[in-house]
């Protein structure tokens, strides 16, 4: 089993349910989110 592949989907699959659970963790998870893949997006462009 390829850990990497399943990585994505079982965040979003545990978010989801957190998000049920705690309606106001929607804001942490987007915002985190936001944060982890803007920067994910940012860092080749500041390792050239």
């Amino acid at each position: 089993m390829d850990f990497y592949i399943a990585g994505p989907p079982l965040v979003a699959l545990l978010s989801g349910v957190a998000i049920l659970i705690w309606p106001r963790l929607l804001n942490y998870i987007v915002a985190f989110y936001l944060i982890l893949f803007g920067l994910l997006g940012l860092l080749p462009l500041l390792n050239g």
